[in-house]
């Protein structure tokens, strides 16, 4: 990689953000260090990251976590959140209905794991905001395979659902061998704070969550 493309990429924030980074950092939530973890399956968590880990764990991922963490912004990232011993799935759902905002990161083996489409249909259901990121995929490539011995019917019908709804949001597109990686984390975390901004607003306009699940 040239050094020119290993330069930090700084993308201001919104008017939006900027307020919400205001409030957060006027809480009782301390700023963490880059290797701090997030709630581990308890209440607090802002942002619920939808990854297969085969593709993105050691990329945008990792680097997305990281770059919240380090804004104030409490992440859920299953490697990052969860300890030995831990449940997958009370994690998971857990770390989903306390979250707003849900970022799925698609990959070419995105709709091969049970857990992932589990958890973009957990958040379809819950209707939280969705932000798309189709890594190295289009969203006509993101298929789930009917084979009846991995998937219910039921199941099947939900991760469908799913899909159709996340190919009819607007997403960010990128490319890992053309694309900066800095600049990516950058859009997406500014459209992360917007969300949150915007959910607060609505919290404090009408007095609870038009997104939170109950």
């Amino acid at each position: 990689m040239a050094a020119s493309s290993m330069r930090r990429v700084v993308v201001p924030c919104s008017a939006a953000a900027s307020r919400f980074l205001a409030r957060k950092s006027g809480g009782a939530f301390v700023a963490a260090t880059r290797k701090a973890k997030a709630p581990e399956c308890t209440p607090g968590v802002d942002v619920f990251l939808s990854h297969r880990g085969v593709d993105t764990k050691s990329s945008v991922a990792g680097l997305l976590y990281e770059r919240l963490v380090q804004m104030n912004i409490r992440p859920f990232l299953d490697n990052r959140s969860m300890e030995p011993g831990d449940k997958l799935y009370e994690c998971i759902n857990a770390g989903i209905r306390q979250s707003k905002v849900g970022v799925a990161i698609f990959s070419p083996r995105y709709c091969d794991s049970v857990f992932c489409l589990h958890e973009l249909a957990m958040m379809v259901e819950a209707n939280k905001k969705l932000i798309p990121v189709f890594c190295d995929v289009k969203p006509s490539d993101l298929v789930v395979c009917g084979d009846p011995s991995t998937h219910s019917p039921e199941d099947l019908r939900r991760y469908n659902r799913a899909i159709t709804e996340a190919k009819r949001t607007v997403g960010l597109n990128f490319d890992s061998k053309n694309g900066n990686w800095s600049e990516l984390v950058s859009r997406t975390v500014n459209i992360v704070l917007k969300c949150l901004e915007e959910e607060r607003y609505r919290q404090d306009v009408y007095g609870v969550s038009v997104r939170m699940s109950h």
